[in-house]
């Protein structure tokens, strides 16, 4: 394990909430002592949950309340991808050789709460090719594109800066692929290589295998459901694993492609868009699938618009929300299979060609849907409770990619 401390040094501490005191140095080894050594962090007297933004050239942090900008993190280079590390505190920025830890600067310590400024620590792991990063039970899996590596840590050991020690696995051969770690310690990541991809193994944590699928071509995606119930998409359906067993749910088209899903883990339904057009350069559906994993039963829903791969999240009470072109969020009852409302947020937009290129993405924490807003350099705060928007931002930079993180 790398126990080097890995903060830059950063200037004054950024006062947001209820301010209670700034926090004294100590000689305790917490992660508050750690943010200390380098930059006054702040109690306060709730937890102050942040947004991080991607434009070309940084990451702007925002407080999720106000939408007010915290600070702008320059000297990011190139087109990145940004997730929640899983540790409420760090947001993990995708490069071009490897995921390095964003301190967006709020945690939580037993009852105290904190805040300093944000900045991109040192903490990195390496990757020829970052791609997907999944959290699940307290562990955070990255998959790297390019060698097939797969590197689990406990999320918690990032909060104190150090860079955690990592359990490494790397796949037969290299490919776009994903991998997510069970309660058990057995793994499940996709079998492909740079010419195909074709399903999943489940290996135990002893990395022997259990499980296999490879009825699932072009498989992508995962998202984990109610029961420990893993689900990833194939071109013609899904795959879900659960229980040591591997069950293969077809599309009701020939080509019905299921590349991106949207998880609830205390509900039963997933929340995927849905392609029908294998020839398309860019196809723009109208449908989403609604993925039943008690019942192996999947249905598609009709918006009436089109949507994108930055366009799918769910809402506090399980609720399926898609982001349309038409600028609206739509509410989908998982259960009834129905829309139930639609609340218009942006104006109507088209998807471009180039899926890096800048487009309105969706982000939904604590009971909020947050949608950026690129033709208006904006993001958009929106009550799911009222269907109203409770806060609008300016940016001075066009927002890319949107997440946060809980403080």
């Amino acid at each position: 394990m790398n126990t080097t401390r890995s903060y830059r040094k950063f200037g004054a501490a950024v006062a947001l909430g209820t301010s209670v005191a700034l926090l004294a140095a100590c000689s305790s080894e917490s992660s508050a002592d750690a943010t200390t050594e380098t930059s006054p962090a702040q109690i306060n007297s709730t937890a102050t949950p942040r947004l991080a933004v991607s434009y070309d050239g940084g990451v702007v942090i925002l407080d999720a309340a106000t939408l007010e900008t915290v600070d702008d993190v320059t000297g990011i280079d190139g087109f990145t991808r940004l997730n929640p590390a899983g540790d409420g505190r760090h947001v993990l920025v995708s490069g071009s050789a490897a995921f390095s830890a964003l301190d967006v600067g709020t945690w939580t310590e037993g009852s105290q709460f904190y805040t300093s400024t944000p900045a991109l620590t040192d903490v990195k792991f390496g990757a020829t090719a970052p791609g997907h990063v999944v959290r699940h039970d307290g562990k955070t899996v990255l998959f790297d594109d390019g060698t097939g590596l797969v590197q689990t840590f406990e999320s918690a050991a990032l909060l104190d800066g150090r860079k955690p020690e990592t359990v490494d696995y790397t796949t037969p051969e290299a490919h776009h692929g994903v991998a997510v770690e069970l309660s058990n310690g057995s793994l499940l990541t996709t079998v492909g290589n740079e010419d195909e991809r074709t399903g999943v193994v489940v290996l135990d944590e002893d990395r022997k295998e259990i499980a296999r699928n490879e009825q699932c071509p072009g498989v992508h995606g995962e998202a984990v459901a109610a029961n420990e119930t893993v689900v990833v998409g194939c071109e013609d359906g899904v795959l879900i694993y659960r229980d040591g067993a591997i069950t293969k749910v077809q599309s009701p088209d020939a080509y019905g492609r299921i590349g991106n899903q949207a998880g609830d883990e205390d509900s039963t339904i997933l929340l995927g868009d849905y392609k029908v057009d294998p020839d398309a350069e860019l196809e723009r559906p109208t449908r989403v699938s609604l993925i039943d994993t008690a019942t192996n039963q999947l249905s598609l829903v009709d918006l009436g618009t089109s949507y994108t791969f930055r366009s799918l999240g769910r809402g506090p009470a399980g609720e399926a929300i898609v982001l349309g072109t038409d600028g609206a969020l739509h509410v989908i009852d998982v259960n009834t299979k129905a829309v139930t409302k639609t609340i218009s947020v942006v104006d109507a937009w088209e998807e471009s060609v180039e899926w890096q290129e800048p487009r309105p993405a969706l982000f939904v924490q604590d009971g909020t849907a947050y949608v950026s807003d690129p033709a208006k350099d904006a993001i958009h705060a929106v009550d799911l409770a009222t269907g109203t928007i409770s806060a609008t931002g300016e940016l001075d930079h066009t927002p890319n990619e949107l997440t946060g993180v809980t403080g």
